[in-house]
């Protein structure tokens, strides 16, 4: 039986890294059900783009990058991916705020999570006070299992690019 109903695993994905399918992984075989959410449109991609404006960078791209991932282990779980643009989300100085963005991702799950999944311990805070109902799964913190990030990943030639992309 499955530790918990329903997990959410969220993030920018720029782009969708072994990293982050292995968060995926890890939280279909502890979830009956999974939220795998793309959040697009914030002030870091919108920079990250503006340096390197890659089509395989795009949030189109990224979703597509996210389905894959999600049938890859539909077997495991009920996987289902989705999308919060937060673009216009943001303070009145322009700034994302993630506080504006939880009332979306209530709307898109449509009950109480039972487990909220992260590699970034950071972000525990805001998780807590966001999701207090739902205890909070930080995997491969140290990078241990997979050595990479988005940033990584972004300065990589192509073929290095594609070795570690999800």
């Amino acid at each position: 039986m499955k530790k918990y109903k329903t997990g959410m695993y969220g993030g920018k994905f720029m782009p969708m890294h072994k990293g982050h399918e292995y968060c995926v992984e890890t939280a279909a075989k502890e979830c009956e059900t999974v939220y795998v959410i793309l959040f697009h449109g914030g002030e870091e991609e919108e920079r990250i783009l503006k340096e390197k404006p890659e089509r395989w960078l795009l949030p189109k791209a990224r979703m597509e990058q996210i389905r894959r991932v999600c049938a890859k282990y539909g077997s495991l779980a009920k996987m289902i991916p989705a999308e919060v643009d937060c673009g216009k989300l943001r303070d009145i100085y322009g700034n994302d705020t993630w506080d504006a963005e939880t009332p979306l991702v209530r709307e898109i799950v449509g009950e109480k999570l039972d487990a909220v999944y992260s590699s970034e311990e950071a972000y525990g805070g805001y998780f807590r006070r966001a999701y207090p109902e739902a205890e909070l799964r930080l995997v491969d913190v140290k990078r241990e299992a997979f050595p990479v990030s988005g940033t990584l990943v972004r300065e990589m030639k192509k073929e290095d690019r594609e070795k570690w992309m999800a």
